[in-house]
């Protein structure tokens, strides 16, 4: 049994040894070669903003990988969704995260490995390591890309009450519905820089010539935050039926301040039951010391000298 170490390390070695061609040894086909022209073609043009290093690394880290097992347009789809929610943007964000969850799964059990050779287990002692280095390396990236979206969900549900008050404001001052934006874009910057980013996003998409209804869709699916979902969706609605946006926008913000009282009500009342179990585990045990370990020493004294 004292074999399987070695042969996983050997295994892990080959594995590495092969991304390694696949990432140096292949040269790219046909089709990227023809490619590669037809966008040098373009740059005599257009000005193409340089790639970075880490990008063009997560590339051929996430080529070999696509490669090999390929994704469908759908999660491609959905993980480029997810991608956005986070505030990643680019066209390569999708390769750049399966080259991360790549090396999460190659790095994790190779650290175990070396760690479990350095400290002499058995095959039966470092068996569940293993797995659960590979449990590890495969759920971290994901759980990391959740917390950022909902970070960067929170940050922007946050920023929006700023946000719509400086609009109304604007809007009540005789500014169009796009000059306040880009007010409220300008304003925020320094505050909210992430709201401020996504109403930046919006003026841009709408000075290019794309209609306001579908930049303010974008916006909703670009973020995936409910409040700012029905904020473009009044918007719309306001624009389309010559409905006053002020007015519209007050009574939209007064219901988001509504809905936010709640949720810290809501967040207040779960605090309670969330503090049971850290009371329970740190400050009782502690506190029973401090009020029975005089009286049980007491005890011990009086029953030790009969």
């Amino acid at each position: 049994m004292s074999i399987i170490i070695p042969a996983s390390i050997f295994m892990f070695v080959v594995m590495g040894v092969i991304a390694v061609y696949l990432l140096i040894g292949r040269g790219p086909a046909g089709a990227n070669d023809r490619l590669k022209q037809l966008s040098d073609q373009g740059r005599k043009t257009v000005a193409i903003p340089k790639e970075s290093p880490m990008t063009r690394i997560a590339e051929k880290v996430a080529e070999p990988i696509n490669r090999i097992i390929p994704t469908s347009a759908s999660k491609v789809g959905k993980l480029r969704k997810r991608m956005m929610f986070a505030g990643f943007r680019s066209l390569n964000a999708p390769m750049n995260y399966r080259a991360l969850q790549f090396l999460s799964l190659l790095v994790f059990p190779l650290a175990t490995i070396f760690v479990l050779m350095l400290i002499g287990l058995t095959f039966d002692g470092s068996m569940p390591w293993l797995v659960c280095a590979v449990f590890i390396g495969y759920l971290l990236p994901r759980k990391m890309l959740d917390s950022l979206v909902e970070r960067r969900q929170q940050v922007l549900r946050w920023g929006l009450a700023d946000a719509l008050d400086l609009l109304v404001v604007s809007v009540e001052a005789g500014s169009g519905l796009n000059q306040a934006m880009v007010r409220v874009s300008s304003e925020l910057k320094a505050v909210h820089p992430d709201i401020s980013e996504e109403f930046d996003l919006v003026n841009t998409e709408i000075r290019i010539g794309r209609e306001r209804e579908e930049a303010l869709r974008n916006l909703a699916e670009r973020t995936g935050v409910d409040d700012l979902r029905g904020l473009c969706v009044m918007l719309i609605q306001a624009d389309r039926f010559g409905t006053s946006i002020a007015r519209a926008i007050r009574v939209y913000s007064e219901s988001l301040r509504t809905r936010r009282r709640q949720r810290a009500e809501q967040a207040a009342q779960k605090a309670a039951v969330k503090l049971l179990l850290p009371l329970a585990v740190f400050l009782f045990p502690t506190l029973f010391i401090a009020l029975l370990g005089p009286a049980a020493l007491q005890l011990m004294d009086a029953f030790g000298g009969r």
